[in-house]
């Protein structure tokens, strides 16, 4: 009995504590129930005389009714730009570290998994950022981002020389270490470290935090998700700045490049066990449940 996901591609991080036996236990519950499970082309070198199909990551998004990811929210932000425009849902099992996105733990695997499997889950449609940067005329489009675009000027401790567009209006002509544009996902990322705020995952918004403003009155922007950025490298910037998408991919930028960013247009279908509770990720993954001893 399949259920709602009759094939299942299954991603997993390279290496990691876990990986191989949690990817042994799903594969072979998976083929209990009777699922066509295809493996990404690492997986499949984990495991020996495999007769399961493997496939690139893109061929999994098109051939798979349900993604499941083993590792940590890194290899869950592979995959999401992977398969966003695939439209299927994608599940994290969490082998990694933090865990705000891959939240089913290795503990009572099974029984979690079968709940879902059977069509018991809560799915939430996540926003995802769309970047095309322009350098010399010419256009690198494509950059997707589950988290967050971020202009930043790399190891080189000096200021970056930009200006911040939105909906083609003038916002600000910024001295800066960079600044992360983020979605409410990306909220609890790097924009977090930076000062951010923390933004529940489903609202319709994107943020902008300056990195290190030289400006005492800088402040975070929060605006609509339909709006368009453009972040515009000053002729009088003098340094190398880096482009980067959820930390994955990179370009490096100089003065007149222009990084223009606006929402995908397909949201992430993220799963969720019925048991899932945002506040209470929070309050484990950032200490909020500690108390100070008296």
């Amino acid at each position: 009995m399949t259920g709602p996901f009759p094939r299942i591609g299954i991603f997993s991080k390279p290496t990691g504590e876990g990986i191989t036996e949690s990817l042994l236990q799903i594969c072979d519950f998976l083929e209990k129930r009777g699922h066509k499970v295809i493996l990404d082309q690492i997986s499949a070198a984990r495991i020996l005389n495999t007769k399961l199909e493997s496939a690139t990551y893109d061929e999994i998004g098109m051939q798979c009714d349900l993604v499941i990811v083993i590792g940590g929210d890194g290899s869950l932000l592979k995959a999401a730009r992977a398969i966003v425009d695939a439209k299927i849902p994608i599940l994290g099992i969490n082998r990694g570290n933090l865990g705000f996105l891959a939240d089913v733990t290795a503990h009572n695997l099974e029984t979690t998994l079968e709940e879902i499997l059977s069509g018991h889950y809560i799915e939430e449609q996540r926003t995802m950022l769309n970047a095309t940067v322009i350098q010399n005329n010419k256009s690198t489009p494509g950059h997707l981002a589950l988290n967050d675009i971020v202009l930043h000027h790399g190891e080189l401790a000096r200021l970056i020389d930009f200006q911040i567009f939105i909906d083609d209006q003038f916002v600000v002509d910024q001295r800066a270490d960079g600044v992360i544009t983020a979605t409410p996902t990306g909220s609890t990322a790097y924009s977090l470290s930076g000062g951010g705020p923390i933004v529940y995952p489903t609202l319709d918004v994107i943020t902008l935090l300056p990195m290190f403003p030289h400006s005492l009155n800088t402040r975070p922007i929060v605006i609509d998700k339909s709006s368009k950025i453009r972040l515009v490298l000053n002729a009088s910037n003098r340094i190398v700045a880096q482009f980067s998408a959820d930390g994955q991919s990179h370009m490096t930028l100089s003065a007149g490049d222009e990084i223009r960013i606006e929402t995908n247009k397909n949201n992430l279908r993220l799963l969720h066990p019925l048991s899932y509770n945002y506040f209470a990720v929070l309050r484990e993954k950032l200490g909020w449940n500690l108390k100070l001893n008296k």
